[in-house]
């Protein structure tokens, strides 16, 4: 069975710190690109960042030196480390697992970035 699960998500100052955790199991997690992508409310989903299975990584301009993300195929783990956090990243967060023939979606964590 499949299983993508997200943590690490909460409230935070503006100019804060998260780092976001996705576990997917029941999968060849090594083979996969991982993403994450946040919804706002109202806003449709939008891809915040890609890493492939060599290591190669992609960011929407908005959060270019501010976010990074990581991937530790050992613990079939991805991370999205988030600094300088503005109220516009608040969002639910969802991890994504795709290979050419599958896509999976975790059920998301809540991002809210508030004084």
């Amino acid at each position: 069975q499949v299983q993508v699960v997200e943590s690490g998500g909460g409230l935070v100052q503006p100019g804060g710190s998260l780092r976001l955790s996705c576990v997917a199991s029941g999968i060849g997690f090594i083979i996969y690109r991982m993403g994450w992508y946040r919804q706002a409310s109202g806003k449709q989903r939008e891809l915040v960042a890609t890493i492939t299975s060599s290591g190669s990584t992609n960011y929407i301009d908005s959060v270019k030196g501010r976010f990074t993300i990581s991937r530790d195929n050992a613990k079939n783990t991805v991370y999205l480390q988030m600094n300088s956090l503005k109220p516009d990243d608040t969002a639910v967060y969802y991890c994504n697992a795709a290979s050419e023939l599958k896509n999976y979606w975790g059920q998301g964590t809540q991002v809210t970035v508030s004084s």
